[in-house]
């Protein structure tokens, strides 16, 4: 069947073209232009631990939280701005500064527990010690018979 021509070729791209673009910025809105450039991580292996650093500049230690459910550790870092446009600076003209919530996850195996993984944050980048822990061996293969 023929369709009319005032739809184009690509109808359901340019129904949802517009929504498509608004979701691709949607991050920018929030971060602004250096959107991509937030939590950069960079993880490198030694012998007996990984250890992980990520970037989260402007973060102070309490709005970042751990947590580690069912071998994966996320990290989230929340910041909020206050609302005041007046200030004993002055009135606010405009405001460059963000506001929102960043989270990344990690899978690091269900051997692991809280007290395993060392933290600290310096100059806006926060180090993970995570250790290498054996995986739980499975048991092997056994064929079970069935009676009858």
């Amino acid at each position: 069947m023929l369709m009319p021509s005032i739809f184009g070729e690509n109808l359901f791209d340019e129904f949802f073209g517009d929504l498509d673009r608004e979701m691709r910025h949607m991050d920018r809105r929030l971060y602004g232009k250096n959107a991509a450039r937030e939590m950069k991580t960079d993880v490198h292996e030694h012998e007996d631990h990984y250890e992980v650093d990520i970037d989260l500049p402007g973060f102070k230690k309490d709005e970042i939280t751990l947590e580690l459910q069912n071998g994966y550790l996320t990290v989230t870092a929340a910041k909020g701005l206050d609302k005041d446009e007046t200030t004993k600076k002055g009135k606010l003209i405009r405001q460059e500064r963000y506001a929102g919530t960043l989270q990344r996850s990690f899978y690091v195996g269900d051997s692991l527990t809280e007290s395993d993984i060392g933290a600290k944050l310096e100059h806006g980048v926060l180090s993970l010690c995570i250790p290498k822990v054996e995986a739980r061996k499975l048991p092997e293969k056994k064929t079970i018979m069935i009676e009858g």
